[in-house]
């Protein structure tokens, strides 16, 4: 349902958000790393959510990106749709050019089930609350 650099930049956001603060900023190759992850794809990922205020950044000598107080209430849905853009719970997940109620591709029925509770669980939970479930449980990123 994600592209690859979604994925990424979810994984990305989320280990900011459990692994770096104002006072512990983390570079890309860092990050890239610890998710391992191609470092110049992540570095572009990550400069395009900080253009888009998803995640904070900070240049120089002790620069890195974190998470703010204000980053992390927005929910994930913000982040899938600056890398994937706003279609990508609209479109038809077989690429049908038509796909409604309507007029339904064979797996319409099923699928807009499955993308409603996922849209329902990006949109109702803060990075904040997935940062304290994943350290909660002890989940690696």
């Amino acid at each position: 349902m994600f592209s690859k650099a979604c994925k990424y930049g979810i994984r990305a956001v989320l280990y900011l958000a459990v692994h770096a603060s104002k006072g512990k900023k983390l570079g890309a190759k860092e990050v890239a790393d610890a998710l391992d992850v191609p470092k110049p794809f992540l570095a572009k990922i990550l400069q395009q959510l900080s253009r888009h205020n998803l995640i904070s950044s900070s240049k120089g000598m002790g620069g890195g990106f974190y998470l703010n107080e204000e980053n992390q209430a927005n929910s994930l849905k913000g982040i899938i749709e600056t890398i994937d853009g706003q279609d990508v719970f609209s479109t038809c997940i077989l690429g049908f050019a038509v796909c409604s109620s309507e007029d339904p591709c064979p797996l319409h029925a099923k699928y807009s089930i499955y993308k409603e509770g996922i849209l329902e669980l990006i949109e109702n939970q803060s990075i904040k609350q997935f940062a304290i479930k994943i350290r909660t449980q002890k989940r690696s990123i």
